[in-house]
């Protein structure tokens, strides 16, 4: 099962190689945005964007309330896992 987790990307750190750095629910990491960037959307652009996160690369945007409902889920999904 592939799963996409969201975060909001706060920095791009290499324009080159097209590397932004995401903040997943308080972790920050280093991602590929090669994907989700394009002459109308270039890599300077996506600062504050929400994306979904899969294998190191950002799979698409997203919208705030998507990201938030989602991470929700995540959150409630973690909870009954620890109770089994």
């Amino acid at each position: 099962m592939c799963l996409g987790i969201p975060g909001q990307i706060i920095e791009i750190s290499d324009i080159n190689h097209k590397l932004a750095i995401v903040n997943i629910a308080g972790v920050k990491r280093q991602i590929n945005i090669a994907c989700i960037i394009n002459e109308q959307h270039p890599p300077e652009k996506c600062i504050g964007d929400w994306v979904l996160v899969h294998v190191g690369f950002a799979m698409n945007r997203i919208n705030e309330q998507e990201a938030a409902e989602t991470l929700k889920l995540l959150e409630e999904l973690a909870t009954a896992q620890a109770q089994i």
